[in-house]
């Protein structure tokens, strides 16, 4: 009998990862508030849960992809929340970038119930996620974490291990981001500045992806911008969301937060002009289009 799998939110990061279990044999059953993102997986082959106390009765292992600590708040307490079936011995995985405090707070509720959590926030985007090539960022009990292993293995390339203690998950995830974004602010601003100056979008994209300045996120974001891809992969306000909690996480152990804070203030305008539900890459145009070119330069 194939092991049923609950995901609960298909979205960007999550339809994916359900298709990519659904490809690896598991009987996958999904819930999202929007029925449009369930379709695809249904077409496939998936289930669908009315509620996520559905899934909790009727699977082995749940996945929790939502956006962020209110959804997830929602999928355990509410009306027809996870909590009023859970049972021994379930795993339930929360996958989503959250506050370190929030990701403890989630495994203690599940762990009441006997159910194992594990605090396993994602990396690698939605490509990498729908062939299994996901970066992973673990912290659960070891008996948890072996019981959980063939799942981790199916969804993701590199599963690194950063603790027991609920949180520390989050907070890898965190401060990983906080990388990411900084990157990605720095290399839009970079960008800018050699556009108006004149330099060809192109040639500063084969530069920076193998000089000194390459980094992956901007690699990827600049790809799709010079590439013209019209999809929408990940949504400004998520990454704007992610920098604004690791500052958080920076001012509560009394860490430097200068650079990100700088970064981060980016980001924020960039999602109040406009483009809070548009793909991040379009902070290196944004910031572009706001740069005057000098004398000679190419718009």
């Amino acid at each position: 009998m194939r092991e049923r799998i609950g995901v609960i939110g298909v979205g960007n990061m999550g339809a994916p990862m359900a298709a990519r279990l659904l490809e690896r044999g598991f009987d996958i059953v999904v819930r999202d508030v929007r029925s449009e993102a369930e379709a695809p997986l249904l077409a496939a082959g998936g289930r669908r849960a009315e509620a996520p106390v559905e899934i909790a009765r009727s699977c082995s292992a749940v996945l929790v992809v939502v956006v962020d600590a209110a959804q997830i708040d929602d999928v355990l307490n509410g009306s027809q929340g996870l909590l009023q079936a859970l049972r021994p011995g379930q795993l339930v995985l929360f996958h989503s970038t959250i506050a370190p405090a929030d990701a403890a707070r989630f495994a203690a509720a599940v762990a009441q119930r006997g159910a194992l959590p594990l605090d396993a926030p994602i990396s690698g985007g939605p490509a990498r996620a729908r062939t299994g090539q996901l970066s992973m960022m673990v912290a659960c009990s070891d008996a948890t974490f072996e019981r959980a292993r063939p799942l981790l293995d199916a969804l993701a390339a590199r599963v690194f291990r950063v603790g027991t203690q609920a949180g520390l998950g989050a907070t890898m995830k965190l401060v990983n981001n906080l990388l990411a974004g900084t990157y990605l602010a720095a290399g839009a601003e970079a960008f800018a500045i050699g556009r108006a100056a004149g330099l060809d979008p192109q040639t500063m994209a084969d530069v920076f992806g193998a000089s000194s300045g390459q980094s992956w996120i901007l690699s990827d974001r600049l790809g799709r911008l010079v590439a013209g891809d019209p999809h929408t992969h990940a949504q400004m306000h998520i990454l704007a969301k992610d920098m604004r909690l690791a500052l958080e996480l920076a001012r509560s152990v009394g860490g430097p937060d200068s650079v990100g804070a700088s970064a981060s203030a980016t980001f924020a305008a960039a999602a109040a002009a406009g483009l809070k539900d548009a793909d991040d890459s379009a902070l290196i145009r944004w910031l572009a289009e706001r740069t005057r070119p000098s004398d000679g330069g190419s718009r």
